[in-house]
């Protein structure tokens, strides 16, 4: 599964890569580590038609029959439970410039962080999102009410994250062209999306900006942590459950 993400190209460039045209995201910073039930920058279709970026909240609601636990993952598009919001209305980009997962390596996990080049080029994720009412965040920091809620598409890994992860890969989306079929064709089209990169098309990072973007990382997560104070309250959240 994918729990942790990046995203450190500015609001200009999400734009123009994305067609947004509306922005409702406000100062947007640098974020080198995403992590699931963080608020992260999401294109939606706006009830205008417009494309717009906002903040929504990492994680889907789960089905009941598994416990309703957030899903950040989804990867059977035929559940009952997921078709629901395949149509174009609650379908999203999620832009990244890089995302991770864990080489079980010994004695400790290691993050290995994969990238379209060793540059960090931007691109977004397949996602879909929806409006839910409920609580998330902490037990010491809920967040309760109406909530923006997303998730993105994960499909079979290819030959570059096999190796460290080999139940699957998120759904990668590179060009201006691919983000319009997701966002606007009948789901019979946009389904072909649902499908690995090419191996030629994704990199490890090298050891040295893997770790700068690990330091990176530590600092954001603490900095998240700091957010949790009861004085502040803005609260982090690690539960989830994939590919439902």
């Amino acid at each position: 599964m994918c729990n942790l993400s990046s995203v450190t190209k500015g609001q200009q460039a999400i734009r123009e890569l994305t067609r947004a045209m509306l922005d409702t995201t406000g100062n947007l910073p640098s974020l080198p580590a995403i992590f699931p039930d963080a608020l992260a920058p999401v294109v939606r279709n706006a009830p205008d038609g417009e494309r717009e970026l906002t903040m929504m909240r990492w994680g889907m609601p789960g089905p009941s029959q598994l416990g309703g636990a957030p899903v950040t993952n989804i990867r059977n598009t035929t559940s009952p439970h997921w078709r629901r919001w395949l149509p174009p209305q609650n379908r999203c980009l999620v832009p990244a410039t890089s995302f991770s997962e864990w080489a079980d390596t010994k004695p400790k996990k290691t993050p290995v962080w994969f990238a379209l080049d060793q540059s960090r080029p931007l691109f977004a994720f397949a996602g879909l999102w929806t409006v839910w009412h409920g609580k998330r965040g902490t037990k010491a920091n809920p967040i309760e009410g109406e909530l923006r809620l997303f998730g993105f598409l994960t499909t079979e890994p290819n030959s570059i994250v096999r190796p460290i992860h080999p139940k699957a890969m998120p759904v990668i989306l590179t060009t201006p062209e691919e983000m319009d079929v997701w966002m606007r064709a009948s789901w019979s089209e946009a389904a072909g999306l649902q499908r690995p990169l090419p191996g030629t098309k994704l990199v490890i990072m090298n050891y040295r900006r893997q770790a700068a973007h690990a330091a990176l990382a530590k600092v954001s997560v603490t900095m998240d942590r700091a957010r949790s104070s009861p004085k502040i309250r803005w609260p982090m959240f690690h539960s989830t459950q994939a590919d439902a």
